[in-house]
């Protein structure tokens, strides 16, 4: 709403007391009737000189008419007008303004309901074509805006949606700044709040990605128990041209088995004993014994500082 100014009735108030004060000495004259015709003489050119002056902020540009025809662009600041000939038609705010505006069920290219919100920031560039050439231009854009979502939804997919809203708030840009251009209004910029579907797709859509993610993770499993398979290949081919390297590992192994504690049963193949070459059982209970031995004497080393 426009604020009003009080300098035309400062205007009017200040010409019409001087014209009373003109007509004051003539009324104690006794001149009633010359009296009479200078207040009411004052009085009309004060409505007129005040209805003269008009204001326009800074925000504002006023067209004037002239006998029903476009005269000028005024503002922002002072102006003046003619009274009775001409008049103040339209006050354009240019400044930037936003709209909200949905398209509620509307259906996607794959026939998918959707709720589309999203917000237009627009301004008035040419405020003689938005006064002249439109009725409303308020109205007029927040109609092609809306016009414009169901027209790019409907040929959206859903997927390119809810993943491109930057794609889709671009397109929507271009198109109504294409229809609002003849109407001397600039969109600066459209941007897509949110996009609603159905509750049942919902779950849909949630159990689809459930289902991608546990089957990535299964090819991955597979992927790294073939990888652990290829190692073991290539460690069994390095053992079968390496005998000795064979025999080391197997004697670490079983060395790293017996040690771990005396209470561990260690179960080893008599193929791998004789490929080993110790000598079979007997021997191995004489390396057990060793082994066992040398813990106790570590245990017993490391258990001595504490005991003094």
């Amino acid at each position: 709403m426009p604020q009003q100014n009080t300098l035309p009735g400062l205007i009017f108030i200040i010409l019409f007391a001087l014209g009373l004060a003109v007509a004051y000495p003539t009324w104690s004259a006794g001149g009633y009737v010359t009296g009479g015709v200078i207040a009411i003489v004052s009085f009309i050119v004060a409505s007129i000189i005040a209805n003269s002056v008009k204001i326009a902020n800074q925000w504002e540009r006023v067209v004037v008419l002239r006998l029903g025809r476009f005269r000028a662009l005024a503002g922002p600041g002072l102006f003046f007008i003619i009274p009775i000939l001409e008049m103040v038609a339209y006050r354009i705010d240019i400044r930037v303004i936003t709209s909200t505006f949905k398209a509620e069920k509307t259906m996607t290219r794959d026939t998918v309901p959707v709720d589309v919100d999203a917000v237009l920031f627009w301004k008035v560039v040419d405020p003689k074509m938005a006064a002249l050439d439109v009725a409303d231009y308020v109205s007029a854009i927040n109609w092609a805006a809306q016009t414009a979502l169901r027209d790019v939804i409907g040929k959206t997919m859903l997927a390119d949606m809810l993943e491109g809203r930057e794609k889709l708030s671009a397109e929507l840009q271009r198109i109504i700044d294409a229809r609002t251009e003849p109407w001397g209004i600039n969109v600066i910029s459209v941007e897509v709040k949110d996009v609603q579907i159905p509750a049942a797709l919902q779950d849909a859509m949630s159990m689809q990605a459930q289902a991608e993610r546990e089957r990535q993770a299964r090819v991955i499993l597979g992927d790294s128990e073939r990888q652990v398979a290829e190692k073991f290949g290539e460690a069994a081919q390095t053992y079968a041209d390496n005998p000795t390297a064979f025999h080391l590992r197997a004697m670490n192994m079983l060395y790293e088995g017996l040690k771990r504690s005396n209470s561990t049963i260690v179960i080893v193949p008599s193929t791998a004993v004789e490929t080993m070459q110790l000598g079979g059982a007997p021997t191995m209970a004489t390396v057990a014994s060793a082994i066992a031995h040398a813990g106790a004497a570590r245990g017993a080393a490391v258990e001595a500082p504490t005991g003094e």
